[in-house]
């Protein structure tokens, strides 16, 4: 959410800024809704005022007997009445149609993001890791995990595309990934907290999913949301809040369930685990002051960069271009973990820097120390650490072996009660 006497102060910066993320410029737009919405404040306010003294004057001029003049007022006054119904009803309207434009628009990206329109021209941060050299061809995990308990077919029976079963080790495996997860992020110093799954429409509408992305969720019949990650859920618990400076930083992780039409996403990665419309992940949210939230958002990436390393799968940090960044990013980090069956990168975490832009839409302020009266938005931060189901994927590629085994990466064994490989039934 943007606010709308800064976009006064400095409307050409605002439309420049619109304009690296590929959107119209709007300043005289919002401008002018706000210009007729403060005449309308202006005028009713006036009126208002009018009618009250022209009340208490007609006391007075009923009790010196000038009945003309009491008339007049009594006239004008009625007139009033009617009139201060509407101007309210059109402050109301104009006020709505500024916050609907308001929230339409993406956050404006930080000075130091790269223009650019698509992923094409993300920016290779660094690598770690150097992907293995396989003696024998590697395969997609859709090719031999269904031998090790991977089926597509039977949840398509259940549920229909974009859905998978797990039975047996890989099952264990997929438990052992997110336990692994939780476990190094909570030590990392990220809370861990059991959230809601299900949202009412104003915390989807705080974290930037509505009205957007209305086409990507799930909604349940008595009208709440299945949320699509736990940031709904972790950062919401500060809407409406003025939190004291000295709580901050708030460090959050929460291992849930997520569910994503994906209808944004037709066609793409329909092999597979990659894009699913039910799966897990770990979520790391951070809520902070604006002069943490820099530092704040390099602390989130190093620690979804720790469970790759853990885990020995190689990946590259990204920094994304103005036109692939989420709709409430200003700045963000992607992971991409290398999968040896695909021969590519893809994906597997993004963390992002939201600065005040969700706090606007949920109302999350902090008192600074010392500041006895007044307030400033806080900062909100979210990435990935990490998608349980991708993790699994690259573990099952990474680790691949020749007789279609799998074998379990040396951190995970202890969470395997000691298995260390996966063989086909």
């Amino acid at each position: 959410m943007h606010d709308i006497r800064l976009i006064r102060e400095d409307a050409a910066a605002f439309d420049t800024a619109l304009a690296r993320r590929g959107a119209a410029a709007a300043s005289a737009t919002l401008i002018a809704l706000d210009e007729e919405r403060r005449a309308v404040v202006t005028e009713a306010q006036t009126a208002q005022a009018r009618r009250n003294e022209a009340s208490k004057a007609i006391g007075a001029a009923k009790a010196q007997k000038r009945d003309d003049e009491a008339a007049a007022l009594m006239a004008e006054v009625a007139t009033l009445k009617e009139k201060l119904p509407a101007l309210e009803a059109r402050e109301r309207e104009l006020n709505d149609a500024l916050n609907d434009a308001l929230a339409a628009l993406p956050n404006l990206p930080a000075a130091d993001v790269p223009d650019g329109a698509d992923e094409t021209e993300n920016v290779e941060v660094s690598r770690w890791g150097t992907p293995r050299s396989f003696d024998f061809e590697p395969q997609e995990h859709a090719d031999f995990a269904p031998a090790l308990g991977l089926d597509f077919e039977a949840a398509a029976r259940i549920s229909g595309s974009r859905f998978a079963v797990l039975r047996g080790g890989i099952a264990r495996l997929h438990r052992a990934l997110g336990q692994f997860m939780l476990d190094r992020q909570s030590d990392a110093g990220y809370s861990e907290t059991a959230p809601p799954l299900l949202v009412r429409d104003d915390a989807a509408f705080g974290t930037g999913q509505l009205p957007k992305f209305h086409d990507d969720l799930f909604q349940t019949t008595d009208g709440r949301w299945l949320i699509p990650t736990a940031e709904v859920s972790l950062t919401n618990l500060v809407r409406e809040q003025i939190l004291d400076e000295a709580a901050l930083p708030i460090r959050l992780t929460a291992l849930t369930p997520c569910f994503r039409s994906e209808a944004g996403a037709a066609g793409r990665d329909t092999r597979g685990m990659i894009r699913q419309h039910q799966f897990e992940k770990v979520e790391l949210v951070t809520i902070a002051t604006p002069e943490q939230s820099e530092d704040e958002h390099l602390r989130m990436t190093g620690a979804a960069e720790a469970i790759l390393q853990a885990l020995s799968l190689p990946y590259r940090k990204m920094l994304l271009c103005t036109g692939d960044m989420g709709f409430a990013a200003r700045k963000t980090f992607d992971l991409e973990v290398w999968l040896p069956g695909q021969n590519n990168y893809r994906e597997i975490s993004s963390i992002s820097n939201c600065g005040d832009f969700q706090a606007r839409r949920m109302a999350a302020r902090f008192r600074a120390a010392g500041d006895a009266k007044g307030t400033r938005f806080l900062h909100t931060l979210n990435g990935s650490g990490l998608a349980v189901g991708r993790t699994l994927v690259a573990v099952l590629e990474n680790y691949q072996e020749a007789d279609g085994s799998v074998r379990v990466p040396q951190a995970l064994i202890p969470y395997m009660g000691g298995i260390d490989t996966l063989v086909p039934a």
